[in-house]
């Protein structure tokens, strides 16, 4: 069991890591933008080093002031909560070469599920049935011609990341280019990674979602 884990997030995520802590006897440490001095995670937290500024980008996607954190710290491990740097395997890789234990999947999962076009392959080789879409898109005729073939609406998505960050909805061909131009903006300033693809979008659908947990001493 860890003594103490440094929480590479913020607000509500951060929080309900904090209090999981608390009730395994861990203590925390929060990290914070100029921005998020004052946030509840920061008060919440037995300690707190800031990061950088408010850009993610320079704060809570700054792998090398993260880790560093935990090492001034004494942090033995760091749980990235969602989003940010959850699904970089390269942060995960990062963390195993400098000592640090990271929280999450091993990096070779990360590379295959992580990047939710790779996993439509990965899925289609494994005979799964999915959305109709395409792989990461390189231009905008590429993208116009998918549309025209599944027919409108469809969903520019975020290769990268979730929470719903990078997802464009359109409705015709004249909201195209936009709508990949503000899905690649902000999928890069939220995940470091701009790459978007295409999926039919389905109306009114029923969710059933199945999660498999499996940890490193073979418990599944």
């Amino acid at each position: 069991m860890f003594k103490k884990i440094l929480i590479a997030n913020r607000g509500e995520i951060a929080v309900r890591i904090i209090r999981a802590c608390r009730e395994m006897k861990i203590k925390t440490v929060a990290v914070y933008s100029t921005a998020d001095a004052n946030s509840l995670p920061v008060h919440l937290a037995d300690e707190s080093v800031c990061i950088g500024p408010p850009a993610p980008k320079d704060s809570y996607l700054n792998a090398p002031n993260i880790i560093s954190a935990a090492h001034i710290t004494g942090a033995e491990a760091i749980h990235p909560g969602i989003g940010f740097l959850s699904e970089r395997p390269s942060f995960a890789e990062a963390c195993e070469a400098c000592g640090v234990k990271f929280i999450g999947p091993s990096a070779a999962s990360m590379e295959r599920m992580g990047d939710k076009s790779a996993a439509r392959t990965t899925m289609l080789k494994a005979g799964v049935p999915v959305v109709p879409g395409t792989g990461i898109i390189t231009s905008v005729q590429e993208a116009a011609e998918f549309a025209a073939g599944a027919v409108y609406p469809v969903l520019v998505k975020a290769a990268f990341g979730g929470g719903g960050r990078g997802i464009r909805f359109v409705q015709n061909e004249e909201e195209l280019p936009a709508a990949i131009e503000m899905a690649r903006a902000e999928a890069l300033a939220a995940f470091g990674n701009g790459d978007v693809y295409m999926e039919k979008f389905v109306e009114e659908p029923r969710h059933i979602e199945v999660q498999v947990i499996a940890d490193e001493h073979g418990h599944v």
